[in-house]
């Protein structure tokens, strides 16, 4: 089984990729350390820009079969047999990213991103089986444990559960509305 681990950048995916396939005896795979093995895509500063059908591609060839926990914000972009798109309140995805040493730019364009649903949206218009995990407020151990849950609890799809719009007063200063 193939299970994608997605999410804006700072929610929490690697950490909680690794645990995962940890407590599933699968085997982890960083997409970006994966497409850079295969010389797939091009470094461009902190990014690596990649052609995501090739990638899938070699995803598929490498993995269909096989027991992987895909970690990265494109992993809900291959194929997969269940993606989880964790979501985290926008204010800690800022924090985290600045933390990161992000531009107030990519910041920005981040928390619309998380604000909006935007991988969510993708990963349902990609794949059936979705589960989104709030991630707010819960150690990666606690976000682990409620996917494991889920998944034994034969649940393949659950979605909807976050709603950022209720805070969007707290994240204003984040976002990009232009001028400055």
């Amino acid at each position: 089984m193939i299970i994608a681990i997605t999410g804006t950048p700072g929610v929490g995916k690697t950490t909680v990729a690794r645990k995962l396939a940890e407590k599933l005896g699968c085997k982890y795979v960083n997409l970006r350390d994966f497409a850079l093995e295969k010389g797939i895509g091009e470094v461009k500063g902190d990014e690596l820009e990649v052609e995501v059908d090739e990638l899938a591609y070699f995803v598929e060839k490498e993995f269909k079969g096989k027991n992987v926990v895909l970690d990265g914000h494109l992993s809900h972009l291959m194929p997969a047999d269940l993606v989880i798109v964790l979501r985290a309140h926008p204010k800690t995805i800022a924090e985290r990213l600045k933390e990161r040493g992000y531009s107030k730019d990519k910041i920005g364009e981040n928390v619309e991103a998380e604000l909006v649903d935007v991988i969510l949206i993708e990963a349902l218009d990609e794949h059936e089986n979705v589960i989104e995990v709030d991630t707010t407020g819960k150690t990666p151990e606690e976000v682990v444990n409620e996917i494991l849950n889920l998944i034994n609890s034969g649940i393949k799809r659950r979605v909807g559960i976050v709603d950022w719009t209720k805070v969007y007063e707290e994240i204003i200063p984040y976002l990009r509305l232009g001028g400055d």
